[in-house]
């Protein structure tokens, strides 16, 4: 599961320059880079917002890899 996690990491990050570009500039890479209709824009929107989920769905799996060892055993 490891290497799931990395890129679901890797697409919440894309997603984020993304949405970044966006409300900074108004310039959406994904569609400059595959086209502002194309449907392949459209799945790469679509993968990163299951990446969101996913993530989201694993919230206290996160919180326990995060926590100090000494939280953990008190």
């Amino acid at each position: 599961m490891k290497s799931l996690d990395v890129i679901v990491a890797i697409l919440l990050v894309v997603g984020g320059l993304n949405w970044g570009l966006v409300g900074l500039f108004n310039f959406d890479l994904v569609a400059a880079i595959f086209g502002g209709g194309a449907a392949l824009a459209r799945i790469v929107y679509i993968v990163v917002g299951l990446s969101a989920l996913y993530q989201a769905m694993q919230w206290k799996a996160i919180q326990r890899r995060w926590m100090p060892a000494t939280a953990t055993s008190a």
